[in-house]
């Protein structure tokens, strides 16, 4: 069916712009952003009585490192999403081989956002850092709406499609 082509396209697009404004909101207003990752990384939110505040990273250097590397993250996913989805959309009429083998970029596009957002957000920063103790500073809720977006349209995204009706 094209539309289910379309729809597929249209999700992978819409992680795109989803990835390319956080990154384009973490470019655009590092200074007010750049606190969430230095609180998260000192740790100095978390629990007064929790015995891994020894993971703590206070470096500004290794701090803007991270941050860097979030934004990093988020820009390419959003570039493979983007790629991905105009590679749909220009094969959305060609036989169910060549539409199914197109699915490559978006594929490693919604893989890394995913596992920005899961592995980066909620297992390192959520567990690692304990982001999860912090009344102010805690992603963990945010991230996992994001994961879990990107996962279902992943889903979506897998499934094998078939030859289009004449």
């Amino acid at each position: 069916m094209m539309i289910l082509r379309l729809s597929k396209a249209a999700c992978v697009a819409a992680i795109a712009l989803f990835a390319s404004l956080a990154a384009f909101g973490n470019l655009s207003d590092y200074r007010t952003n750049l606190p969430f990752v230095k609180h998260v990384l000192s740790m100095d939110t978390i629990f007064p009585d929790s015995t891994i505040a020894y993971r703590a990273i206070e470096s500004p250097l290794l701090q803007h490192g991270a941050y860097g590397l979030i934004i990093g993250l988020e820009c390419l996913t959003a570039l493979l999403c983007w790629l991905g989805a105009f590679r749909l959309i220009r094969r959305r009429k060609a036989a169910a081989r060549d539409f199914n083998r197109a699915k490559g970029l978006a594929i490693a596009g919604l893989t890394l956002g995913f596992l920005t957002w899961h592995a980066g957000f909620m297992s390192i920063g959520g567990e690692w850092f304990g982001m999860w103790m912090s009344a102010d500073w805690n992603g963990t809720p945010s991230a996992f709406r994001f994961a879990a977006s990107i996962m279902l349209v992943l889903i979506l995204l897998a499934q094998e499609d078939r030859e289009l009706a004449p």
